[in-house]
């Protein structure tokens, strides 16, 4: 067995996480939020704010961001006849002009096609079930004869913020606008891209005059950065696809700064992933429009970014994988104890990670 070997298992990611350190709430200001700064070359962990984030970056730094933006993809409606309580979770718009969705229903077992389902009070909308995709997955098809844009208000009326599982209360009114970016623009995702959760205004605009850019691509993220690995070789798990898009005039902006020797900072898993899957044969990004099940776990490569921010990641988790591969697995692993013992908050509305 070659050493890279034994960081291809499942088990090497395994940890007890104590419940109480998964934050159920935001904390009241975005970057006040704790930062853990790992440095790689040094193998040095301090202890800071996330508006420290300045003192690391000077002129010609490129921050690359995920402008997706969740849209209220958790709904609550009655089943025809028995008027049983069903969770549907809106995936994905098939087609717009039939109002096709791809979802999630929970308990699957009560749905079948053929099914009808009521939402809101009065009924203001109603969804037959077409189609099983999955277990507990189904095609649905919304009744409503307007226009469009007014059906997609009334649906997202009726919606409400998908909060991850392990975040146990019901949305409240704050989520609405805590678990979305301050620069979510394209909507398309029911899991925020929580490394940029941490970036205020003030933040952005001091990262600005320090002569710091942003630069925006998209990905889409969807629930298969929750779904459970179920094989010990991580070479044979298969990622969910999402969608993506990289402009040439970010892939442009990075180079530069890639050639100039400036710093990289991918804001979060999915921004790594994203510029991993659109790299030239000479280590640039390139522009992209389609879809990435990329998958990053050692041993691996990185082509565009040389720093990461991150948050902390729930044990044998897709997200823990590609932190540990790119600040190296025995250091974030010494980070995640060391988290742990200094009671940093985990998860989407947990603390962040800086790696350099």
């Amino acid at each position: 067995m070659f050493i890279d070997d034994i960081y291809m298992k499942l088990s090497k990611f395994k940890f007890v996480l104590p419940p109480a350190l998964i934050a159920q709430h935001p904390v009241s200001y975005r970057d006040e939020s704790r930062m853990m700064v790992v440095n790689r070359e040094k193998g040095k962990i301090e202890h800071k704010v996330f508006k420290d984030l300045i003192k690391y970056f000077g002129k010609g730094d490129v921050f690359i961001m995920n402008n997706t933006k969740v849209f209220p993809a958790r709904l609550y409606g009655n089943k025809e006849r028995t008027g049983a309580r069903i969770e549907v979770f809106l995936l994905r718009e098939l087609n717009p002009d039939l109002r096709l969705w791809d979802v999630l229903v929970d308990p699957a077992r009560k749905i079948r096609i053929g099914n009808k389902l009521y939402f809101g009070e009065n009924d203001a909308l109603v969804a037959e079930v077409i189609d099983n995709t999955t277990s507990r997955g189904r095609t649905l098809r919304f009744l409503f004869d307007g226009p469009h844009v007014e059906f997609k208000k009334i649906l997202f009326e009726l919606g409400n913020t998908p909060l991850p599982k392990y975040i146990t209360r019901e949305s409240e009114p704050e989520d609405t606008e805590r678990y979305q970016t301050i620069y979510a623009s394209e909507e398309g995702a029911v899991v925020a891209p929580a490394a940029g959760l941490h970036f205020s205004r003030e933040l952005m605009k001091r990262l600005e005059i320090k002569d710091c850019s942003f630069e925006f691509l998209t990905v889409h993220s969807g629930l298969g950065n929750y779904r459970e690995i179920d094989v010990e070789d991580l070479s044979k798990h298969k990622m969910d696809s999402e969608q993506m898009r990289i402009s040439a005039e970010v892939a442009n902006a990075v180079n530069e700064a890639k050639d100039s020797g400036k710093k990289i900072c991918a804001v979060g898993t999915s921004v790594m992933r994203a510029i991993e899957t659109s790299v030239s044969t000479d280590g640039h990004l390139k522009e992209y429009d389609g879809w990435t099940n990329k998958f990053i776990f050692l041993p691996y490569d990185f082509s565009i970014a040389n720093c990461m921010i991150t948050n902390f990641h729930t044990p044998l988790s897709s997200l823990l994988m590609v932190a540990a591969t790119f600040g190296g697995f025995e250091l974030i692993m010494e980070a995640y104890h060391v988290a742990m013992k200094e009671g940093y908050r985990f998860c989407a509305y947990g603390d962040a990670m800086l790696i350099l």
